[in-house]
């Protein structure tokens, strides 16, 4: 996350309630980083965040 309360953490390591809060209020911002939290809150939405953590380089 390049901004805000989350800035320097990785989008899947951000609360579901955080992309909840900010797409009730202000929505997502445009272009590619508004797209990955969209889809970001649908993964966590369903419980597929352990489909992500293998990706993640360590």
């Amino acid at each position: 996350m390049p901004f805000g309360k989350f800035k320097d953490r990785l989008l899947v390591g951000i609360p579901e309630e955080y992309y909840l809060w900010m797409k009730n209020n202000s929505g997502f911002p445009k272009g590619k980083l508004g797209e990955q939290m969209a889809l970001m809150l649908e993964i966590k939405q369903n419980g597929l965040e352990s489909l992500i953590y293998p990706l993640v380089k360590k």
